[in-house]
């Protein structure tokens, strides 16, 4: 065999995969799968690595959870400013040489058509595990979307995936590391749904699913080399018609502290960048501050794991209760706020458990008429936070099916959850992925792809090389240079050659004597332009605005660039509008 066909084979069997899996459903879904499968591998890894550093830097039992310690040596609390430390300036040289923040998962899949890339990957996987792995008062679920999400993209990017495909191997990757997680594979999948797509479709579902149904398996195999820590159930409970009342209520307290909670971040966020400190050591601020309140319990560390599995199930007065919601809420934005990266998943899960407890034994020792067991009303609370800060109630009512495999009380945290999603969306409009991107700048309030209305500007879609006349030409210069059925308009140009306005021929040709009559007394729209880089919808509004059928794409000092006219960009806006129902609907 000849070198030739010896590289020939490999590249024909790759095209031959390439072409399979970008015209077929079922190829696309074994490829999620495998992505599923290495999601797993990463997230157990991602796990490990940190549950060990936190061992070695906290000195505790490596069968046990940070946040379960009754205890910890004050001096192993300097791991909180000293990683802290490490993460300001690991944040500032990533500024320093990179043009921008890294891109995770949400923003990828809902600007970029799902294309991410292993250094953004890797920088926000390492901040995460740093975070976590010294203690400080965030969730590793980031690492975990973040691992899973961008080695589907890498697939998808060798596979050559159209851009929705594209979407979807991110989600099944990013939900894979969640159910690699949770051990809950109907909970990844959900994650991906809500939070990564944005949106259920019967193209998504065998690919996503597959990928989670993976993950949880390859958890099952790899069992010695780590397992996820289950929740705890709440055990045998009997569900009334007033506890499905009292969880409603839940979710109305819930998406308020929701609200709180997120809002409370940005403003601590905007506080803490006018310290007048380097950005570098900020974080390790944040860290000491954090340090002081593990005196107060440390089951402010870490995410929380080992102190919800304790609290839910535990018997702490109400007082307790009332005390470790403010340390943990406090913990938790001093963390994000100072500039710790993670998320606040589990943490939102510990905290909803806590307010939920805590108003089961309130109203227990009121003695109000209407009661619901502490241990329900602590996963009602669970869930109904979670889903008002991540925004994904079917998520965390999965979550708890899979669980506690209760489907009665199961019914009652969907209630809970989805009347505090209801509030969020109305009151305040974004999740806590979406309202972090709101503060740089970012519009989008989903995971919906939005990237290609930003594709479509009027740079794009401008035509170039249009007709061009003198503002002072004379108007009988003009009708000889442009006669009728020539062109319809020509765009004025003033001194400097700055745009002046547009000008209809036809309207020039309707003079009937253009003595002493120049192009100025016949222009249009002087004011009235679009910018190179308005984007479809803009452009949109634009026309509606000025009831124009064409307008100049002109930069801020005037110069022409070209013309967009009303029907065309209709056209545009119509087929990749059609080009995402299709995908929606699996017609592509």
């Amino acid at each position: 065999m000849s070198l030739v066909e010896r590289i020939a084979g490999p590249r024909l069997v790759i095209t031959s995969l390439r072409r399979r899996v970008r015209s077929s459903e079922v190829w696309l879904t074994a490829l999620a799968i495998v992505a599923g499968a290495a999601a797993a591998v990463f997230t157990l890894a991602v796990g490990r690595i940190a549950h060990e550093l936190q061992v070695f830097l906290y000195g505790f039992d490596s069968n046990e959870r940070l946040s379960a310690q009754q205890w910890i040596e004050p001096v192993r609390l300097l791991a909180l400013p000293v990683g802290g430390l490490i993460l300001g300036l690991s944040a500032w040289w990533w500024k320093k040489s990179r043009s921008g923040p890294p891109v995770d998962v949400v923003e990828a899949n809902a600007l970029l058509g799902g294309r991410m890339g292993l250094r953004d990957s890797a920088f926000i996987c390492g901040q995460t595990l740093v975070s976590n792995g010294f203690g400080a008062s965030v969730g590793l679920e980031a690492a975990y979307a973040q691992a899973g999400g961008s080695w589907a993209s890498l697939m998808g990017k060798w596979m050559h995936l159209r851009r929705g495909d594209m979407r979807t191997m991110v989600a099944a990757g990013a939900g894979a590391g969640i159910a690699a997680a949770f051990g809950a594979p109907l909970t990844g999948a959900f994650y991906a749904f809500e939070v990564v797509l944005g949106s259920y479709s019967a193209a998504t579902i065998a690919p996503v699913v597959g990928a989670s149904l993976a993950a949880s398996l390859m958890v099952n195999s790899l069992h010695n080399f780590g397992e996820p820590f289950p929740m705890p159930s709440a055990g045998a409970v009997t569900m009334e018609p007033g506890t499905y009342v009292l969880a409603a209520g839940l979710g109305v307290i819930c998406a308020l502290l929701g609200i709180f909670i997120m809002r409370l971040v940005a403003l601590l966020e905007r506080w803490a960048s006018a310290i007048p400190l380097p950005t570098a050591v900020k974080p390790a601020l944040g860290g000491a501050v954090v340090a002081l309140m593990v005196l107060g319990s440390p089951q402010v560390l870490s995410s929380g794991r080992g102190a919800l599995a304790n609290d839910l199930v535990g018997s702490l007065a109400l007082g307790a209760l009332i005390y470790l919601i403010v340390l943990k809420t406090m913990a938790s934005i001093v963390s994000l706020g100072f500039g710790f990266r993670g998320g606040l998943f589990f943490a939102s899960l510990f905290l909803g458990s806590l307010v939920g407890r805590a108003c089961g034994i309130g109203l227990e020792a009121s003695g109000a008429p209407l009661l619901i067991d502490p241990s329900v009303a602590g996963l009602a609370g669970m869930s109904a936070l979670a889903a008002a800060i991540i925004g994904a109630p079917m998520t965390m009512s999965f979550l708890v099916l899979e669980t506690t495999r209760d489907f009665g009380l199961t019914a009652a945290c969907l209630g809970a959850s989805v009347i505090a999603t209801t509030i969020v969306r109305e009151r305040f409009g974004y999740s806590f992925s979406t309202w972090r991107l709101h503060l740089r700048g970012e519009t989008i309030r989903s995971a919906h792809d939005v990237g290609w209305l930003r594709q479509l500007t009027a740079g794009r879609l401008m035509r170039q090389n249009v007709p061009t006349t003198r503002i002072d030409a004379t108007l009988a210069e003009f009708k000889n240079r442009f006669p009728l059925g020539s062109v319809k308009i020509v765009i004025a140009l003033g001194e400097d050659d700055r745009y002046a306005g547009l000008v209809r021929v036809a309207l020039a040709h309707a003079v009937a004597d253009p003595t002493g009559k120049t192009v100025r007394d016949m222009i249009s729209k002087p004011h009235e332009t679009l910018a190179p880089d308005l984007n479809i919808k803009e452009i949109m509004a634009a026309f509606d605005r000025t009831e124009a059928d064409e307008l100049a794409v002109v930069t801020p000092e005037g110069a022409v660039l070209g013309m967009v006219s009303e029907g065309y960009a209709t056209r545009r806006y119509a087929e990749e509008l059609e080009k995402v129902r299709r995908e929606l609907t699996g017609e592509t």
